[in-house]
């Protein structure tokens, strides 16, 4: 049940945005679609307190649970930004919006991105890690937290590699090739 109360949400989520943004452009009601745009974080509360009812009535702990923290993680640490961005390009596309800005690509202003980049996948990293070891406590060391704990070690693997690219687009920047045009871009915010 849990495996399928993630993928609704995931639907939801996408639904939610499609509502949110053609009340905003198409029905010209952008407090509306604000509106809208704000009930998605309903969607997390309800997945939380549903798996940890599941918890409570026994269940024994699996990968299931672990995906659902996995998931609440990275909407908090992504959901944001992946609004503004689908809402930049359909304004662009289909709504005479100005066009998306581009990530920089070279030099430091690319290492100042990465690192964005970076604490917005470790924020979701670190949530996701909390909430599985508040489920780890929940359980108890004798309920099986195993397949918790194996999220918990994968959370560690995305913090790891996000920091691992951003250091290496700061300790070596992307160099402008020569005779290719430096437009300067700016970077995303």
């Amino acid at each position: 049940m849990i495996a399928l109360l993630v993928v609704a949400c995931e639907v939801a989520f996408w639904v939610l945005l499609a509502a949110g943004l053609a009340l905003r452009y198409v029905a010209r009601k952008p407090r509306l679609g604000a509106a809208v745009l704000l009930c998605e974080p309903l969607l997390e509360v309800v997945l939380l307190v549903v798996t940890a009812i599941d918890l409570r009535n026994g269940a024994q702990p699996d990968w299931k649970h672990g995906l659902a923290a996995v998931y609440i993680g990275f909407t908090v640490g992504l959901g944001h930004h992946t609004v503004k961005w689908v809402d930049a390009r359909v304004a662009h596309r289909w709504f005479g919006g100005p066009p998306p800005v581009k990530p920089p690509k070279y030099g430091m202003a690319r290492a100042a991105h990465e690192w964005r980049t970076a604490v917005r996948w470790i924020l979701a990293a670190v949530v996701a890690l909390g909430l599985l070891q508040a489920a780890v406590w929940y359980v108890g060391p004798g309920g099986g937290i195993s397949s918790l704990q194996g999220w918990q070690q994968k959370m560690g693997w995305v913090i790891g590699i996000n920091l691992i690219i951003a250091v290496g687009y700061t300790v070596f920047p992307k160099q402008v090739p020569k005779g290719a045009e430096t437009d300067r871009e700016p970077a995303d915010r």
